[in-house]
């Protein structure tokens, strides 16, 4: 199915691509310039995972988050952002920690991550990020046909095929979530 096919199937409302810069930061919509990717609005109201999913009838497994998490590593701090599916729960204290080889790891405090990534908080995407921030994706995030992610604001996603992800500087993919 093309991504075409599913905007139209759950009634997304598409931003034409000439129109994508007034509607992205601007970091997002420089990365995503000539991709294979579709834009869309949504109301704030729905547009944490489980209010968007119950909107759009739309399941979380096809749901990306990415969260901005710091880490200590080598005596100073880092901060790396990290995709999975809405429906998983990361496996933070193993699986990311040896990921980043860190040796203390937190969630990034919500002033710190906006600032950090120049994104609304609740829609923080892994396009845009800093030069130099690691991207982890998990695994499971690959195995999906299709995802629905942050766009960089609340009132926009991004409907997409997995393996752009794959094109992000600093990435690595590897099984993050617990079973």
């Amino acid at each position: 199915m093309m991504l075409s096919d599913l905007a139209q199937q759950f009634k997304f409302d598409v931003i034409p691509m000439a129109l994508h810069a007034e509607h992205l930061p601007a970091g997002v919509a420089a990365q995503l310039l000539e991709q294979e990717v579709l834009v869309f609005a949504v109301g704030d109201e729905h547009s944490d995972t489980a209010q968007f999913s119950e909107r759009y009838g739309f399941a979380s497994d096809d749901c990306a988050n990415t969260i901005v998490l710091r880490y200590r590593k080598d005596g100073a701090d880092h901060y790396a952002a990290v995709v999975t599916l809405g429906s998983n729960r990361l496996d933070v204290n193993g699986a990311v920690k040896q990921c980043l080889g860190a040796q203390r790891l937190s969630f990034a405090k919500r002033e710190v991550a906006t600032e950090l990534t120049a994104m609304e908080f609740g829609g923080i995407t892994a396009f845009g990020l800093p030069d130099g921030m690691r991207v982890l994706v998990d695994a499971a995030v690959m195995q999906r046909a299709f995802v629905v992610m942050g766009a960089g604001v609340r009132k926009t996603k991004l409907l997409l095929a997995p393996a752009l992800l794959k094109s992000l500087p600093q990435v690595d993919i590897a099984a993050l979530t617990l079973e």
